[in-house]
């Protein structure tokens, strides 16, 4: 587990394959062309299909619920900047970094990012999370 403090980091990497484009469009309903359409996609700036930029956030969400805070994290803001395009095939690493942990409340703000293989940055934002009551990992002089 990671300590909730601030400073304390987290990360998930994932390949992101044809399939998982193809699942988060049937689950979603996003069937955009530029995502599935070789030929489509052949034309645009991109030359090629692109990941779907929210399946990539995803990740972030990943790396809140099972390692920082960790599980019964819940969502309460997201800012995203799509930096860069990811492509089938990208293997992307999604950080956390704690930026401010609140005294009167367990809200907790995150620096997040997502890189490529290469080490650039597609993805960044921030997040505010409610933490889960009673997180064994927090200090007792914590509130």
């Amino acid at each position: 587990m990671v300590e909730l403090r601030v400073g304390s980091t987290a990360s998930w990497t994932k390949t992101i394959t044809r399939a998982d484009v193809e699942a988060f469009a049937a689950l979603t309903g996003d069937d955009n062309p530029l995502h599935l359409d070789e030929e489509f996609a052949r034309n645009t700036r991109f030359g090629r299909p692109v990941v779907h930029g929210m399946l990539v956030a995803g990740l972030i969400s990943a790396v809140l619920g099972r390692m920082l805070p960790g599980p019964g994290t819940i969502y309460l803001r997201q800012t995203l900047e799509f930096r860069r395009p990811v492509y089938p095939g990208d293997t992307i690493t999604a950080v956390v970094e704690v930026l401010d942990i609140r005294k009167d409340k367990p809200i907790v703000t995150l620096a997040t990012r997502c890189l490529n293989q290469h080490g650039e940055e597609v993805l960044r934002g921030e997040a505010m999370v409610l933490a889960p009551k009673g997180d064994p990992r927090r200090h007792a002089d914590d509130p």
